[in-house]
């Protein structure tokens, strides 16, 4: 009989264990100066699914790497995107009040203490990533800091969100939609899990090959997901405030495709996404829940 803990016990477990490493990494909040360490755990701890280190551990169970290596990169991708939530949900980007149920950090604070935030766990992020090790050797640890830096700037999640910016009350095409979220969403879910299988042994060009198109298959589902929720969930479901995409006039994949047609997108990308993992076999059996996940998440 075998001791593998089911999905959700498996889910549980990372999640914890992601919010014991961040909260170790973060500083003191008694440490000077203060208000931003106490700012930057409010932004952090405490919230959100962590589906990127739950990619990120996903994807190191198929390379075989140490979890405590998986740690590193779980924190660094997700200081990653906790600084973009900060930064985005300031007035001068999407002016949003609510974020993981609780008010937003420049509402809780103010809006120097958010921006100071968002820079101070960009770098952490960095820190992260560099302070111990995360791969079986230097050129590969090096090579996954230029994999997040680039994941995260104007080639992946800042130009994506320079794209979307620019977009409101302009009607993209399906192609121009797609570019925007590639590289607004999709590029840092696509390192964790690229990130998360070079903390492991290395895998053959054909074993990356279809890594890499599970990890661009899964950044784009989460989006077309995030999209349908945004326009059928409620504010107390989503713990950020919904429809704000529709008021604000933004594309989304609802508002070109649908409901329905969006709905149908997301199973067509699952089925990729199954069939680019099956021949792993049972060794990607965690990324391939974590799409069934993705798409059926109620929140």
């Amino acid at each position: 009989m075998s001791n593998r803990p089911s999905f959700k016990d498996w889910m549980g477990q990372i999640q914890q264990r992601t919010e014991s490493a961040l909260e170790a990494l973060l500083p003191d909040p008694g440490r000077a100066p203060q208000r931003l360490h106490q700012a930057m755990r409010y932004a952090v701890l405490g919230g959100g699914k962590r589906v990127r280190p739950l990619l990120a551990h996903a994807a190191g169970e198929l390379s075989g790497a140490p979890a405590e290596r998986v740690d590193r990169v779980s924190c660094a991708v997700e200081l990653i995107h906790a600084y973009s939530l900060v930064h985005d949900d300031m007035p001068c980007m999407d002016d949003d009040v609510l974020r993981r149920g609780k008010p937003t950090v420049h509402v809780e604070y103010d809006q120097p203490t958010a921006l100071l935030v968002g820079d101070a766990l960009q770098t952490l992020a960095f820190q992260a990533l560099t302070d111990a090790p995360a791969a079986d050797d230097a050129a590969t640890q090096l090579k996954m800091v230029g994999m997040l830096a680039c994941a995260s700037g104007s080639r992946g999640m800042a130009g994506g969100q320079a794209i979307d910016l620019a977009s409101v009350g302009v009607q993209l095409s399906r192609e121009e939609l797609e570019f925007m979220h590639i590289h607004k969403t999709g590029a840092l879910i696509r390192a964790s899990i690229l990130l998360g299988a070079r903390a492991g042994r290395s895998l053959d060009a054909g074993e990356l090959q279809r890594l890499d198109h599970y990890a661009k298959v899964v950044g784009l589902m989460f989006q077309v997901v995030d999209d349908i929720l945004d326009a059928e969930a409620d504010t107390a479901t989503l713990g950020k405030t919904a429809g704000k995409d529709a008021d604000n006039d933004k594309p989304t994949y609802v508002s070109l495709l649908g409901l329905n047609e969006a709905r149908r997108l997301a199973d067509e990308m699952l089925a990729d996404a199954r069939a680019t993992l099956s021949p792993f076999g049972t060794a990607a059996g965690r990324l391939e829940s974590l799409a069934d996940y993705i798409v059926h998440r109620a929140f």
